[in-house]
């Protein structure tokens, strides 16, 4: 069995800029991205590497900007 590990990533300023996990080093599961600010700019899912469903973009004040599906 293959084991999920916790992905980070920070800004150069040290907060926080993306955290998900990956498996066999893929994104795998849920993602979210960070403005510098700290305000939530993207979030969605990877299977296998690839972005699959929605993808939703968020406004600096946390609300749904648009929505995008992704093809597989």
């Amino acid at each position: 069995m293959t084991e999920t590990l916790a992905f980070e990533k920070r800004h150069k300023d040290g907060s926080l800029w993306v955290v998900g996990q990956t498996m066999e080093g893929q994104p795998t599961g849920y993602w979210e991205w960070f403005r510098r600010d700290g305000s939530k700019l993207r979030s969605g899912y990877f299977d296998d590497g690839q972005q699959v469903g929605d993808w939703t973009t968020y406004d600096r004040s946390g609300c749904v900007y648009k929505v995008t599906k992704m093809k597989r």
